[in-house]
């Protein structure tokens, strides 16, 4: 099948699971589950590839079970978190902002502000995937994707570590208010999404042998690198933890904002 035909399709099909998830957030008045899709998406959109691959041979399915692990894995992760906590304070305060200054219904706030948003950008951001599958063929792995499978897996182990970390320490009704700074945490104040950054720009290293199309789509792991470190990833929470938690400052001043470091001078040993 065609590349761009393949994509087209791709495209359609987000956009109609994006309508149906609008109408159940809409229904439940709450769309903090978005987060949960954005992972899943792309697990979706690389499997939706893998299916219009006609002879995927060994360079499809490694990309096709790195894409859908990290999602799979972080899509649970952030479903489960939600159905446990409840609406995320963010995108309250975002569609209640639509809501109360715009005067927008719930339902318009929902989908400008917030589903319509993620198509594009999700499906950018996979981009290396979904081209890397449909380009493919029946070819074997490179040593460049040897070297991009490692680094994205050790960007999910990454993650998945830190993340189990923190819920440990969530759990723990003593460390209320208080500040994570042990374990993988104590390397850097984002180890989930440095772990984000490793496993897409793994993904990407693993689909360059497909062809230019793939160096072109490298704007999906850059625009996700942006937005991790400089836009609504780690600037927005700190910006929260520094108000809420009084040590946090501290810990910035101790420990890497990103790449994992060794603590500067006065972290916990």
């Amino acid at each position: 099948m065609n590349t761009f035909v393949a994509l087209g399709l791709n495209f359609g099909l987000l956009v109609a699971i994006m309508i149906i998830l609008w109408l159940i957030s809409v229904r439940i008045r709450d769309v903090s589950f978005i987060d949960a899709f954005w992972a899943y998406g792309m697990a979706i959109m690389a499997s939706a590839s893998f299916l219009q691959t006609e002879t995927p041979g060994t360079l499809a399915y490694t990309i096709w079970m790195l894409t859908a692990l990290w999602g799979i894995r972080l899509g649970t992760h952030l479903l489960l978190r939600w159905r446990k906590e409840g609406m995320d304070p963010r995108y309250k305060k975002i569609l209640g902002h639509a809501m109360d200054k715009q005067g927008m219904s719930f339902a318009k706030a929902a989908l400008l502000r917030a589903w319509a948003m993620q198509i594009p950008l999700l499906f950018m951001v996979c981009l290396p995937a979904q081209l890397g599958i449909l380009l493919a063929g029946t070819n074997v792995l490179s040593p460049v994707s040897i070297i991009g499978a490692a680094i994205a897996l050790i960007g999910i182990g990454f993650e998945t570590i830190g993340d189990m970390q923190l819920k440990a320490f969530k759990a723990n009704p003593g460390n209320r208010g208080k500040v994570l700074d042990s374990g993988l945490w104590k390397y850097t104040r984002h180890p989930n999404y440095f772990g984000d950054f490793c496993a897409w720009w793994g993904i990407w290293l693993v689909a360059v042998p497909t062809g230019w199309p793939v160096w072109v789509a490298a704007i999906g792991p850059l625009f996700l690198s942006f937005t991790l470190m400089k836009w609504s990833g780690a600037p927005l929470l700190e910006k929260s933890l520094k108000k809420n938690r009084p040590d946090y400052v501290d810990y910035i001043q101790r420990t890497s904002g990103f790449f994992p470091m060794p603590p500067k001078k006065g972290a916990n040993r």
